[in-house]
């Protein structure tokens, strides 16, 4: 059985944007490992292919382990399709079996199990035929299929996944270092520190309401407070943050402040004091000296989100901070408001109060208006900048499909820079 992954443009796609725009949804983060990783887990598979949206299947196959958008993963075998928004949690399809396919409401294919002996009944040439003639041929499944709609289900959620994750590595105790004088209070069984990770004097781990994974050469300062559930990747540093529960904080990070039951995916700075929770944070952003989000109201009222400058979306929940894009950068003192969606590859500088709750990508936020500010010229010389300082290298793959993702951001950007300019000029 092979198991094919898939993230095609559709009306639901935008829905985890700004994070997705640069990556496939089932690379998202949650708890210890992506969307990706735990379907792979759950289904049990070695043959993995993966189909995303053209304008990113160069850059995926820079860092991919799998075949990338290649139609002749699409033959051979006995297939299992699988939509990326699909939880891997609530997925109890056999990998085996008659040919069927799930839908969710909206006809929208979220898997279909292909017997190999089907396939020649198929339009097989591409996944987007597949996919087509799969909705059209096969027998629908009974039931519904468990999926994620929004990004910010992900951090909502990220308090149960992380426990159900960590329980699950069923690792614990200290294979690094960590030195004296320790502070640890719930059980010592709850928390785990990897081969190569330090955690220096004067650090608290708190495991009384949740587990603590701090993974390989991962350092940790003094005063420094963990609560659990947590996880911390590899090569991440904590320099005396306030780290409290829920937090899932990928690799190569560095962290400060407070942060609470956020999703920080990787390569990411908030070296400063300075408060985020109930967040979703993309690479390679650095967010300012007392960069701080808002997660909840005055009024204690539903949070609602934007995705496109226009009407928002009710998230269902009290407590929801900001969605913030890959190469975002932030001012010291800025200030965001709750349920904030800030695109990706934006400069932001703060005004003093809260910001507008829709950012779009590219912005260049100065003087309290979205300006060109100096195009996005100069945003890859900085990407290319910041990427080096991890030992990363910005490619020209990278640089196209990021003008792809300038264009596809066009419309809500324009309406916002016409808006900018409208305030400019009566002042």
């Amino acid at each position: 059985m092979r198991l094919i992954l898939f993230d095609r443009p559709s009306p639901k796609r935008f829905h985890f944007d700004p994070l997705a725009l640069s990556r496939p949804i089932w690379d998202l983060r949650i708890g210890m490992s992506s969307l990706g990783d735990k379907m792979i887990a759950k289904t049990g598979a070695s043959d993995v292919a993966c189909f995303v949206p053209d304008y990113m299947a160069e850059v995926h196959r820079e860092t991919a382990e799998c075949p990338v958008n290649d139609a002749s993963k699409l033959a051979g075998d006995d297939l299992l399709l699988v939509h990326g928004r699909v939880r891997a949690s609530g997925f109890d399809v056999e990998t085996t079996g008659p040919s069927q396919c799930g839908l969710d409401a909206d006809g929208e294919v979220l898997w279909a199990r292909i017997a190999q002996a089907d396939l020649a009944k198929l339009n097989a040439d591409s996944i987007d035929a597949l996919l087509a003639s799969v909705k059209e041929a096969l027998p629908k499944a009974e039931g519904e299929t468990a999926a994620w709609n929004y990004t910010w289900e992900l951090v909502l959620e990220n308090p149960d996944q992380l426990t159900e994750d960590i329980r699950a590595a069923g690792r614990s105790g200290i294979e690094g270092s960590v030195e004296e004088p320790r502070a640890i209070r719930g059980s010592d069984k709850d928390i785990y520190v990897a081969r190569g990770a330090v955690v220096h004097p004067l650090v608290v781990m708190d495991a009384e309401h949740g587990p603590i994974y701090i993974d390989e050469d991962a350092e940790i300062h003094p005063f420094t407070r963990i609560e659990g559930p947590c996880y911390i990747g590899k090569k991440s540093i904590l320099l005396g943050a306030k780290c409290r529960e829920g937090n899932s904080i990928g690799p190569m990070c560095r962290i400060g402040g407070e942060v609470e039951e956020s999703i920080i995916h990787g390569y990411s700075n908030k070296y400063h004091d300075g408060f985020l929770g109930h967040a979703y944070v993309g690479e390679w952003v650095n967010l300012g000296a007392l960069t701080t989000n808002s997660d909840l109201k005055n009024d204690y009222s539903n949070v609602g989100v934007s995705l496109d400058g226009g009407k928002a979306i009710d998230t269902g929940s009290t407590k929801v901070g900001a969605l913030i894009g890959d190469h975002t950068k932030t001012s010291i003192g800025t200030l965001f408001n709750t349920g904030a969606y800030v695109g990706a590859m934006c400069l932001i500088s703060g005004t003093g109060k809260p910001l507008p709750k829709f950012i779009p990508s590219f912005a260049w936020f100065l003087e309290g208006v979205v300006t060109k500010g100096f195009g996005k010229r100069k945003l890859y010389e900085t990407a290319a900048i910041v990427a080096s300082r991890r030992g990363r290298q910005w490619t020209a793959a990278q640089q196209t499909m990021w003008d792809d993702i300038f264009q596809i951001t066009a419309g809500p950007r324009g309406e916002a820079l016409k808006k900018g300019r409208r305030v400019l000029a009566g002042r």
